[in-house]
C-alpha cells in the first residue's frame, strides 16, 4: 500500500465494494487519505469485513435499485470521487440465452452503472470531481460465450465517454478502465472454473487461464485499484473520456 496522501479529506463512492476491485479501491482510497467513503454492495458481511481508517457509510443493496439512489444521493452532496464498479458475470452463447438471463446482467451491469454514475454526477454538482467506470476488455474484444457481460461493458465504457463530454465544463472528469483477467471472486460461479478448481486447485486454474494473456498472469484487485486511483487523482487532471486498457496484453 502507498503512503501518498493525495485524497486527503476527500469523499468517494465505491460500488461493488465488498470484494475484488471494489474492496481494493476502498482500501486504497482510505490509505491515501480519503475522509469519507460510501460503500455499496449486496454483501453486507463483506462490507463489514473492511476495516478502514476513515468515516465509512456501508449501504447494503443492489445498484439496480432506484430507491437506493433516491435515498443515498442527498447524503452524498459535494461528492469528490466515484468508482462505478458493481457487476455480475454470465455465460452462454447469445442464441441460447433467454431474455430473463440477458436482463439479469443488464440490470446490474448497465442499468446499475447508469444509476450510480448519474447520482454521483448530480452529487458532485458544479464543484468538480472525478469518476471511473469499470468496464472490461470483453467490451472491446469479442469473447464468445459471455454476450450480455461483454455488451454491458462496451455500453458502460461509452457511457463514461458521453458523461465526460457532458460534464467537462463543471470540472468533472469521467474515465473508464477496461481490465483483462483479474483474480477476483467473479470467476467462482462459472461451472468450468469450479470443475477446474476441483481437479487442480484454484491457483493452478488461474495460472492456466492466464496463459491466454501475453504477460502470463492475471492482475490483482489492488493493482487495478492503483490504476483507478490514478485516474481519479489530480495526477490525471488532463485525462477525461478515456478508456484505459489494463489487460496484460490480452487485446494485442
Amino acid at each position: 500500500m502507498t503512503n501518498i496522501r493525495d485524497f486527503e479529506g476527500r469523499s468517494a463512492l465505491v460500488t461493488g465494494a465488498a470484494s475484488g476491485i471494489g474492496a481494493g479501491c476502498a482500501r486504497a482510497l482510505a490509505a491515501r487519505g480519503a475522509g469519507r467513503l460510501w460503500l455499496v454492495d449486496v454483501d453486507g458481511a463483506g462490507l463489514d469485513a473492511l476495516d478502514l481508517p476513515c468515516e465509512v457509510h456501508r449501504i447494503i443493496g443492489s445498484v439496480a435499485d432506484e430507491a437506493l439512489w433516491a435515498e443515498l444521493e442527498p447524503q452524498m452532496a459535494g461528492l469528490d470521487h466515484a468508482v462505478v464498479n458493481a457487476g455480475i458475470g454470465a455465460g452462454g452463447p447469445i442464441a441460447s440465452l433467454t431474455l430473463a438471463e440477458w436482463r439479469r446482467v443488464m440490470a446490474v451491469n448497465l442499468d446499475g452503472a447508469f444509476l450510480t454514475l448519474a447520482a454521483s454526477l448530480r452529487a458532485m454538482g458544479q464543484t468538480g470531481g472525478s469518476a471511473v467506470v469499470v468496464a472490461s476488455v470483453t467490451g472491446l474484444k469479442p469473447v464468445p460465450g459471455i454476450g450480455p457481460y461483454g455488451v454491458s461493458k462496451a455500453a458502460v465504457a461509452h457511457m463514461a465517454r458521453i458523461a465526460a463530454v457532458e460534464h467537462a465544463k463543471a470540472g468533472i472528469r469521467v474515465n473508464a478502465i477496461a481490465p483483462g483477467g483479474v483474480d477476483t471472486a467473479i470467476w467462482e460461479s462459472g461451472e468450468d472454473f469450479q470443475r477446474s478448481v476441483a481437479a487442480i486447485g484454484r491457483e493452478a486454474t488461474i495460472k492456466a487461464m492466464a496463459k491466454t494473456t501475453p504477460l502470463g498472469r492475471f492482475a490483482t484487485p489492488d493493482e487495478m485499484a492503483a490504476t483507478i486511483c490514478y485516474l481519479l487523482s489530480d495526477a490525471a487532471a488532463n485525462i477525461t473520456g478515456h478508456v484505459m486498457v489494463s489487460d496484460g496484453g490480452f487485446t494485442l
